[in-house]
């Protein structure tokens, strides 16, 4: 039987949940290795500051390593707060002993400001640790700590990779994440060679344990025999949908969310069976005649946080059609395929956001009585009243036009229907939690309307 991979991280407790070994185990674990832990320290925090920090005893921080390793292995570590000289020095002193990759994380101080290596410690982290470091990765306040290189501009980002590399380290990656530019770029410099790992810029608060995530990641690549060049890569797509995804909690910088990477995919497949399923359904049974002439579509949504554009939302390319008396999808889903009906979701989304799916159906008087009859919630609203400032942005009507449907009920119904404007068709739009809820009420319709 093939061995798992096994990674360590020696780093402090976030209380909070955010960063730390929390943040570092949810990367193991989402990255297909085995995590274990020596904890240096305890730290009272959550997403605004550190209010606390107890240190481990020194030899219970060694028993952890010792025992881990005997027992399970460590294929590679990471440290994260190392918070004092002393623990720094047993660190590279196991490292000489059991010669596993390290990726050091140079926590220095958090977020909030509170200071997670102490001052004196500074110099044993360049002395002893940095030495034996197969991968450093400080950020821009870290990397002029560490180098004495004021940062700027990109062309510092790389004096000062170089100028770390000199006190021993494999690699050096200088995170770009506070570089006031557009993009993300991250300096690696490893055996005497310049590379760039570049990323979009995420507009976002969170943030919190980005370091923690990123540094655990290379070393999960590294546990799992990956080189180095192309452990930053994976981990640099890795981090970037954990800060994209991450949790909106808390009253300061809320925590990336690592098991997005195996969630989102994960969220993508249920979409598509379900979907899948709803097509089937509907070319199965007599629901033709609720189709408009000009198609169809039914769609549906990531769940929250993973929904947040149209690329998010699961359509029918083409749409669905009529052919005589059935329904056919003309393809098969596929997340983008559709904006007008991905946006209606979209919209209700923001209101209640199990409300993921939604179909476009013909409009008839007799339509939305038959919803009514049915007991669904039905409710409108009147292009005529839409704002110019709406009217003219392309793709803002539909989201407005859901959103005073919406408000008009004070929650997000089964039916909105509108009646048309000038260029638009008279439309009904059924919603529900998923595309099969959403097909069995128009099989509900068009079995009532005969």
């Amino acid at each position: 039987m093939k061995r798992v991979p096994v990674a360590m991280t020696i780093a402090g407790s976030d209380s909070g949940g955010g960063a730390g070994i929390q943040a570092d185990l949810k990367t193991f674990s989402a990255m297909g290795v085995h995590g274990t832990v020596a904890i240096t320290a305890i730290t009272a925090q959550n997403t605004v500051d550190v209010f606390a920090i107890q240190d481990v005893d020194l030899d219970v921080v060694e028993k952890q390593i010792d025992v881990v390793f005997e027992d399970i292995g460590i294929d590679a570590a990471k440290t994260g707060m190392l918070h004092r000289s002393e623990v720094i020095e047993l660190v590279a002193r196991k490292v000489g002993e059991y010669k596993f990759p390290l990726v050091v994380d140079p926590v220095m101080v958090a977020k909030g400001g509170a200071r997670l290596l102490k001052p004196e410690a500074e110099d044993s982290l360049k002395k002893i640790l940095l030495p034996i470091a197969t991968v450093v990765t400080p950020n821009l306040l870290e990397a002029e700590v560490l180098s004495g290189v004021r940062i700027s501009t990109l062309a510092d980002m790389r004096i000062a990779a170089r100028k770390i590399a000199e006190l021993g380290p494999k690699t050096v990656v200088v995170k770009g994440g506070h570089l006031k530019n557009g993009e993300v770029m991250d300096v690696v410099y490893i055996d005497g060679d310049f590379h760039e790992l570049r990323g979009g810029r995420i507009e976002t608060k969170t943030t919190h344990g980005t370091g923690c995530s990123f540094s655990a990641a290379i070393a999960a690549q590294l546990a799992k025999g990956k080189n180095i060049l192309d452990a930053l890569k994976e981990a640099k797509r890795f981090i970037e949908v954990a800060i994209r995804y991450g949790f909106s909690i808390g009253r300061g910088h809320g925590p990336v969310n690592p098991t997005a990477w195996l969630e989102l995919d994960a969220e993508r497949y249920r979409v598509l069976e379900n979907l899948s399923e709803a097509i089937k359904i509907l070319e199965s049974h007599p629901v033709a005649k609720l189709i408009p002439e000009v198609g169809s579509n039914l769609a549906m949504a990531l769940p929250k946080p993973y929904a947040k554009s149209v690329e998010d939302v699961a359509g029918i390319p083409g749409r669905l059609v009529k052919i005589n008396d059935k329904v056919l999808a003309l393809k098969s889903p596929m997340f983008g395929a559709s904006r007008h009906v991905a946006k209606i979701v979209l919209k209700a989304m923001e209101y209640e956001e199990e409300f993921r799916a939604a179909m476009n159906i013909k409009y008839s008087k007799e339509v939305v009585e038959t919803c009514k009859a049915l007991g669904l919630t039905v409710s409108s609203f009147d292009r005529s009243e839409e704002p110019n400032e709406v009217k003219n942005v392309e793709g803002e009507s539909l989201p407005w036009g859901v959103g005073r449907a919406i408000e008009k009920v004070g929650k997000v119904p089964d039916v909105i229907y509108d009646l048309g404007d000038v260029g638009k068709e008279p439309m009904v739009r059924i919603l529900g939690r998923n595309a099969v809820e959403v097909v069995n009420k128009v099989l509900s319709i068009a079995s009532k309307l005969g």
